[in-house]
């Protein structure tokens, strides 16, 4: 069924005003960074009386059409200096125009126009344009996980969260990867408008209010192991390869024969974390891979990834991913 139009069930809220939601266009943007958002709010004023409908524009420089990074083309509403002062919010969508293109015309209007709104964010790599603009440094925000250590380094004056699906600070709001857009819309909805309409609006796109385990569970705990010569990453490469034997430092240290003590501050220094967080990183990953291709039971999982029960395994999990290992199983599992 349809939702109706008015929901008198949803507790009437505070008056608010009618409100731009303006969307920022550029050439190579991530077309579901750009949707995703403007659904939530589309499907929100179904709930809402006229007076507090949200106003979704796009505005984009010169007020051109753009192509986005899949091919199609996005006529947009109108050119940037016609972004309302007090928008309710100025979003920046992600994509590849964002962080492998230089925008200096956008950088800089956004510098200038984006604190006039009366909260300004960006979706997935869109944080890139802001932090180009200035408008992340002394702030904390996150993007997509795959991009946090560029984004911190190339804006060391900001504080990446590296496990949140969308961040607040302030005015400011950032999300993970493209689909959390829809979180941080709904966060949005909420905050307007209360709770209950948004999870009206998450029940219409069938998309929870609340995830489980943030981004943790979409990003690989290790990089690719590096297998050249020295002793550090023939460790490396031991570990991952016999992840179901039991290791200690000091075994650790025996396979690259040096002191237990000069071994540790080695591969701390080398690859950034203690040996013991990268065996407990390894081991997670072998257990998430095993999880999503295969029907083993728990406990045989715990036993291969080198756990040694499914207990522990669950409590690691819990702690570090967010979620139990059959929650992970469940969402994950292509089998």
């Amino acid at each position: 069924m349809a939702p109706p139009p008015y929901t008198a069930c949803i507790k009437e809220p505070p008056p608010v005003t009618s409100q731009t939601i303006a969307v920022v266009l550029y050439d190579d943007v991530l077309l579901l960074d750009v949707a995703g958002p403007i659904e939530v709010f589309s499907v929100a004023n179904r709930y809402l009386p006229v007076a507090h409908h949200y106003q979704v524009r796009t505005y984009a420089p010169g007020g051109r059409p753009v192509r986005s990074s899949c091919g199609l083309v996005l006529q947009a509403d109108a050119a940037l200096p016609q972004v309302p002062e007090a928008a309710a919010l100025l979003l920046v969508p992600g994509g590849p125009g964002a962080y492998a293109r230089q925008q200096p015309e956008l950088a800089t209007w956004l510098a200038a126009h984006a604190r006039q709104a009366r909260r300004w964010g960006a979706v997935c790599t869109g944080a890139f344009l802001l932090g180009a603009a200035g408008l992340l440094d002394g702030h904390r925000c996150t993007t997509h996980w795959n991009y946090q250590a560029r984004l911190a380094s190339e804006y060391p004056a900001t504080r990446v969260e590296p496990d949140q699906i969308y961040v607040a600070d302030g005015a400011l709001l950032t999300t993970g990867g493209v689909t959390a857009g829809i979180d941080m819309a709904l966060a949005v909805v909420a905050q307007d408008h209360g709770k209950e309409t948004a999870l009206e609006v998450a029940k219409v796109l069938m998309v929870v209010m609340r995830r489980q385990g943030g981004q943790a569970p979409y990003a690989p705990l290790l990089a690719a192991v590096l297998r050249d010569d020295s002793a550090i990453a023939r460790v490396q490469a031991y570990v991952v390869d016999h992840i179901d034997q039991a290791f200690s430092v000091a075994r650790l240290a025996e396979m690259a024969t040096m002191s237990a003590r000069n071994f540790a501050r080695a591969f701390a220094r080398e690859v950034g974390i203690t040996p013991m967080e990268y065996v407990q990183n390894a081991r997670i990953d072998h257990a998430r891979k095993l999880l999503e291709s295969t029907d083993l039971p728990l406990k045989q999982v715990a036993c291969r990834a080198g756990f040694g029960s499914a207990r522990h395994m669950r409590l690691v999990f819990a702690e570090r991913m967010g979620l139990t290992p059959s929650q992970y199983r469940l969402q994950f599992s292509y089998t």
